[in-house]
């Protein structure tokens, strides 16, 4: 997001805002927050109209931050909507580390709960491992009627 777009969502100015940008430089290192170059800030002037340098418009290239970058204005501004995104992010961090020791005691639990199931179904497992092993070899009889040579002489 732009400068002046977080401006106005944390609702301070955006001169306001560049201020606690540079006093707090070591805050926003370059995958924070990044400067426009003259071509992009004229593509951004050229679709949200705003008004040319020389006629009391910007006289410096903006200011790009990413979500990163945006968390830490919220630290550093002292508007009341930057104090609420900053407890807001704070709330997310307690929450999703909730879930992840939620998630890690299902885990464990999932594992005791296969240990014992392991040992009550030995006796099915192992009657399944006996299933699969291949019959031994059992001779095979001739295809065909056997005739002894009594009964072929008797009917002759």
């Amino acid at each position: 997001m732009t400068d002046s777009a977080l401006a106005d969502v944390y609702r301070v100015s955006t001169k306001v805002l560049n201020q606690a940008v540079r006093r707090n430089r070591h805050r926003f290192p370059a995958d924070f927050m990044f400067r426009l170059t003259t071509r992009e800030a004229d593509s951004l002037r050229s679709q949200i109209v705003t008004s040319k340098s020389r006629r009391g418009g910007r006289r410096y290239l903006p200011y790009a931050f990413t979500e990163h970058g945006a968390v830490m204005l919220a630290s550093v501004l002292n508007s009341p909507a930057a104090v609420a995104a900053s407890i807001q992010v704070v709330r997310a961090f307690v929450r999703l580390r909730t879930i992840l020791a939620a998630h890690k005691e299902l885990a464990r639990k999932l594992d005791a709960l296969e240990q014992k199931c392991d040992r009550q179904f030995r006796a099915v497992f192992d009657t399944i491992r006996e299933m699969l092993e291949p019959l031994p070899e059992r001779r095979k009889r001739p295809i065909g009627f056997l005739v002894s040579h009594k009964k072929r002489q008797a009917v002759r």
